[in-house]
């Protein structure tokens, strides 16, 4: 089991942030970290990376459902690069939250970095000229990471959180992308378990006592917290 560890790499190409998610670790600003529990409320919460296998995957009668009813804004992919635009609607999302964000993208994503170590593009959806919503997500060789979502809580019945997450999928498999990483899930609070809509039937599970994936489903929630709590 893993506290917490990070890295701070000056350069991360896209074939090593591959290695780096495909062993349990995840972007936090510029550096690169991994760990098995967080704490809320001084209680210790165990946490397990999870990714999408993309090589079988369609999306499910729900995701199709929610592609359906956001048919009518317009979608493009752009290059990572945080506008005013863009951090005047997170102002507009952090407010609607109950949970503690970030000020800014730019604290978000960059921190006090000097520059972006990572490939970052961004999925921008709009309402006629409105951005109403923006997902950053992270390009390796052959993955991506899910990094930030932030939508106008005035279009919240259309979902559009998932919606992103579902682009971003989308563009993995345009891109020949095979594996995608959302973070990690806790088999103590549900507050991450959106994280898995996609399909858990094509969801694996890092073991990090094994260093290895195993399928979702495949898995009790007794059997990871005893492989996490039992490793070295």
């Amino acid at each position: 089991m893993i506290y917490y560890d990070a890295h701070t790499p000056s350069y991360l190409p896209p074939q090593v942030l591959d290695a780096y998610l495909q062993h349990g670790w995840y972007r936090m600003q510029q550096t690169i970290f991994t760990t098995d529990i967080i704490l809320k409320n001084d209680t210790v919460i165990p946490v397990f990376w999870i990714r999408l296998l993309l090589k079988r995957y369609s999306h499910s009668r729900g995701s199709r459902k929610i592609i359906s009813s956001c048919s009518g804004f317009s979608v493009a992919v752009k290059e990572g690069v945080i506008t005013s635009e863009a951090e005047a609607l997170y102002s507009i999302y952090k407010a609607s939250v109950e949970f503690d964000v970030s000020d800014t993208i730019q604290d978000y994503l960059i921190g006090t970095g000097r520059q972006n170590i990572y490939n970052t593009k961004c999925i921008e959806v709009r309402d006629g000229r409105t951005l109403i919503a923006a997902g950053y997500f992270d390009v390796g060789d052959n993955s991506m990471a899910g990094i930030l979502n932030i939508f106008h809580p005035e279009y919240k019945k259309y979902s559009l959180g998932k919606f992103l997450m579902l682009s971003k999928i989308d563009y993995a498999l345009a891109n020949n992308r095979q594996y995608y990483y959302p973070g990690y899930i806790s088999t103590a609070i549900s507050k991450f378990d959106y994280k898995l809509f996609p399909g858990t039937e094509h969801t694996e599970v890092y073991i990090r006592k094994s260093d290895s994936w195993m399928p979702w489903l495949s898995v009790q929630k007794e059997q990871l917290e005893e492989w996490l709590f039992t490793a070295g």
